[in-house]
């Protein structure tokens, strides 16, 4: 068990397992319990979230707008990196978690709590985040997981719980295990818990199946100034909005669903689905206007470098010198990635058509197929030899002894 505390902030949802959670701090610590309720454009009603957290015991309940805090300073940045967990993953739910710990650590400070305390389970990833961010932004500070002490074990005792002691419950029943803000929304749980089931119905909330999508393609055009949306159709936008006019766009032409099995950190392999609308437009654009302002270099060495910045936010490591580290050669990197690039939206894809940049390093007179007077083709054989010296007979007596399938004879 926990040190003795007085004083809890709890990441709160209004949901059954942290209504019951609120409960069951109070009963087992005898504490007071202050809930906090951030709203990252997961577009739910949170006007009753206070008043049900308050009629649970809390003694006080925050509801926090952090929609512009989470694009700015969290969305941006990943986006700006191009960052994607084993090649699929957007890292919707991971991107979030460190901004949650954040305003639990603030609140906690503000209020002279000792301790945080979240619903996360023993299976997760969020307990790592969470309590990874809480360990960078204050070690002091106690962090009480129930689902990793308690004796609940299943929904239905939860539901007993909460009966027992008249703590509302909602009509509604998920199938599934759900994670919403702004850039996503997973389904984890049900049939997906099989990898060989297709996802159900229910999984379809932000997009549309690609066999429903309009007919008719649609074209938008999206800009970049040093990495960074700016504008849509020629519209400038705050982050937020642009993320939300795109989720709808995304949503109407079934775009950005993955359905993958992931390596969680914890050490089990887990199936999901996520739908991602808004993120994947804006990540096939962010990479096609990169293929006219990076140089070769740069952008290898950035690509080669992805996986360890994704690693650091799927792990919880946003707050830690390596994941910042990493992004200041993001940032860097993005510095030329200005410009404007033109997709066309049709059937669950994304796909870049055309793109123009200030600062384009594409050269029409060096690519050309016609005539032209500044690449001397010629050039390309003294290229060729010195760059073959290095191999030059490397491998020549393996060749010489292979058998031709076709022929059945060695080769000469």
């Amino acid at each position: 068990m926990s040190p003795a505390v007085s004083k809890v902030i709890l990441a709160y949802s209004g949901g059954l397992d942290t209504s019951v959670i609120l409960k069951w701090l109070q009963e087992e610590y005898g504490c007071q319990v202050i809930t906090l309720t951030c709203d990252l454009g997961q577009e739910e009603d949170l006007a009753g979230v206070e008043q049900k957290a308050l009629a649970t015991g809390a003694v006080r309940a925050y509801v926090e707008d952090v929609r512009d805090e989470f694009a700015c300073g969290f969305l941006l940045p990943l986006l700006r990196s191009g960052a994607i967990y084993e090649n699929r993953y957007l890292l919707g739910t991971s991107i979030a978690r460190p901004l949650i710990g954040k305003r639990l650590v603030s609140l906690a400070r503000a209020e002279g709590a000792e301790a945080i305390a979240h619903g996360a389970t023993g299976k997760g990833n969020d307990q790592v985040r969470f309590e990874l961010t809480a360990n960078a932004l204050a070690p002091d500070l106690a962090v009480i997981a129930p689902w990793r002490v308690w004796d609940l074990t299943s929904r239905s005792d939860l539901a007993a719980f909460a009966e027992k002691r008249g703590i509302p419950l909602s009509a509604a029943s998920k199938r599934y295990s759900m994670d919403r803000n702004m850039l996503h929304l997973s389904f984890e749980g049900a049939e997906l818990e099989d990898p060989w089931n297709e996802p159900g119905p229910g999984t379809y909330v932000l997009t549309v199946p690609p066999e429903q999508a309009p007919d008719t393609p649609e074209y938008v055009e999206i800009e970049y100034r040093a990495g960074d949306p700016v504008a849509l159709n020629g519209e400038a936008l705050s982050p937020a909005a642009l993320l939300k006019r795109l989720n709808a766009l995304g949503g109407r032409h079934g775009i950005g669903r993955i359905d993958m099995v992931e390596n969680r950190f914890v050490g089990m392999k887990s199936r999901g689905v996520y739908e991602t609308p808004g993120g994947a437009i804006l990540h096939a654009a962010h990479r096609d206007l990169e293929g006219i302002c990076l140089d070769r270099e740069v952008m290898h060495l950035r690509d080669a470098l992805i996986p360890r910045y994704a690693a650091a936010v799927y792990n919880g490591f946003w707050f830690s010198p390596e994941r910042e580290t990493l992004q200041a050669f993001m940032d860097k990197s993005q510095e030329r990635v200005s410009g404007t690039v033109r997709l066309k939206l049709y059937k669950g894809t994304a796909l870049p058509v055309g793109r123009k940049s200030p600062n384009s390093l594409f050269r029409l007179d060096l690519a050309t197929f016609e005539r032209d007077e500044v690449y001397r083709q010629a050039d390309a054989a003294g290229f060729i030899r010195l760059n073959g010296l290095r191999i030059q007979g490397y491998g020549a007596e393996q060749f010489k002894n292979e058998i031709s399938p076709a022929a059945g004879r060695t080769l000469p």
